[in-house]
């Protein structure tokens, strides 16, 4: 690292070495030069005067870029494309005069970009199956374990754990499919030229409108893409950007909740967290078990969250056929906000594949809560012995709101069970009452519901990308 220099967090703490090379000058460079190397091999087979020896010493040349003499050129040129241009044909001396040939900066600049969001969008897939393969092994291992449920932040009807979890797991899911659906969706610019006529390709094939619609056909074809865009100005459409980073958004979301809810569980002390055995949560308070993790996920998320507005913002300015105010934007906004997913998915990995349940703490909070989500099943009991359903259903609020008095005012154990028991209105024992107290008896179907949801849903894609699990989630400094 270099002290003395900014560098982005992102790249020293929080995300992956292979993110970060996705989104690497390497990896553009190299693209711009397999574009070259797809243009000439195009126009060599549609009859232009590229010959296959210039072409094999483009190849030749395809991954030794000569930096230096790039950063010269574009000291000299102050054009990056250029500067790449005069660099290649400085290796490639046979070859240098049909580098680039027909084409305009675009056509290396934004065919990279795409290549360089469709890579990083399937690692982010990649490391999204894992989520849903350690989630759901969480889920299903937790499926039938009875803890408290909360509506408005208050005391609800029981849950489980697992089934909790299948909320997070269903929310994933929902992201997989946008991501999936945005990859199909993925294109090349081609080659357009300067305003997206091919004019100039129009020209080079003598009029020939076909040889200029094979062009971009075979340029996506041997860039392994399905198809270009069939029309467009100077450069791609720029809503591509908003549209994929929507998607990072709406993986940040989850991430957000997900790690919000943990956040409070380890609050509750029923789930946290992984906490090492060095690790220190305070550096004052040497007995606290701060959720770093969690925090850290809710912290990048919103740094997503915030950074998708950009490409909006560019996509919605866009002049005519093209304007430049799209550059310095994107090539900021783009990176990062993969970068900042990238994190964001291998901390929720780390987490899930290591969270602390603790049963115990689970089970003596809804015990003290579960008198009154018992109360339904309580009246309805009375009733069916013949009591009047309005006047037990007033004698049940009165006792719970005395119970619940006592707990919050005295710090008292809560007795609604005993004091139900002693209304003669009841008709019940303490024991026959406390033999209603299994929590199993309030959790619904649960357990089945995750188990089915993970079948149906979820299995299936964990089937198809068998071979891409066991990933465990790397916590950087």
């Amino acid at each position: 690292m270099n002290y003395a220099r900014y560098e982005s967090p992102l790249n020293s703490r929080y995300a992956s070495a292979e993110m970060q090379a996705i989104f690497s000058a390497d990896t553009k460079f190299k693209t711009w030069r397999k574009l070259w190397i797809a243009l000439a091999e195009v126009e060599h087979e549609l009859g232009l005067p590229v010959t296959q020896a210039q072409i094999d010493q483009l190849k030749a040349h395809a991954e030794d870029i000569n930096y230096a003499d790039a950063e010269a050129e574009e000291k000299r040129r102050r054009h990056d494309v250029m500067s790449h241009v005069h660099a290649y044909g400085s290796q490639c001396p046979d070859a240098k005069g049909i580098i680039h040939l027909g084409a305009t900066s675009c056509y290396v600049g934004d065919n990279t970009d795409i290549i360089v969001m469709t890579d990083a969008l399937r690692l982010i897939q990649k490391k999204l199956v894992n989520l849903l393969d350690s989630l759901s092994r969480f889920a299903l291992q937790y499926k039938d374990l009875p803890t408290l449920g909360f509506t408005h932040g208050q005391p609800a009807q029981p849950t489980t754990v697992g089934k909790r979890a299948s909320l997070w797991l269903q929310d994933f899911l929902l992201d997989y499919h946008e991501i999936a659906f945005r990859l199909t969706q993925m294109r090349l610019l081609g080659s357009k030229g300067t305003t997206g006529t091919q004019a100039s390709f129009l020209e080079l094939f003598g009029g020939d409108h076909e040889k200029c619609r094979q062009l971009d056909k075979r340029i996506a074809e041997k860039m392994g893409y399905p198809a270009c865009f069939g029309v467009s100005g100077q450069t791609y459409p720029r809503k591509v950007d908003s549209a994929v980073l929507n998607v990072l958004s709406g993986l940040a979301q989850s991430a957000s909740k997900f790690s919000t809810d943990l956040r409070l569980l380890q609050h509750l002390k029923e789930v946290e967290e992984p906490f090492e055995k060095q690790q220190i949560g305070s550096s004052a308070m040497a007995y606290k078990r701060n959720p770093m993790r969690s925090e850290r996920i809710g912290s990048l998320a919103r740094t997503i969250l915030a950074g998708a507005l950009n490409p909006a913002l560019t996509a919605s300015t866009q002049w005519f056929e093209r304007t430049l105010d799209d550059s310095a934007n994107k090539r900021i906004a783009i990176p990062e906000a993969f970068l900042a997913a990238d994190a964001v998915l291998e901390l929720c990995l780390n987490v899930t594949n290591g969270m602390v349940v603790y049963p115990k703490m689970i089970e003596n909070r809804l015990q003290a809560e579960l008198p009154f989500m018992a109360t339904e099943n309580i009246l309805m009991d009375a009733v069916k012995r013949g009591g009047d359903r309005q006047l037990l259903h007033e004698r049940i609020r009165v006792h719970a709101m005395a119970a619940g008095a006592a707990v919050k005012s005295e710090g008292l154990p809560n007795d609604l069970l005993a004091r139900i028991a002693a209304d003669s209105a009841f008709g019940v024992s303490l024991d026959e009452l406390s033999a209603l107290m299994q929590p199993k008896n309030f959790i619904g179907r649960a357990p089945e519901q995750t188990a089915e949801f993970i079948a149906a849903e979820v299995q299936p894609i964990l089937d198809a990308h068998k071979a891409e699990l066991g990933l465990q989630g790397e916590v950087r400094v």
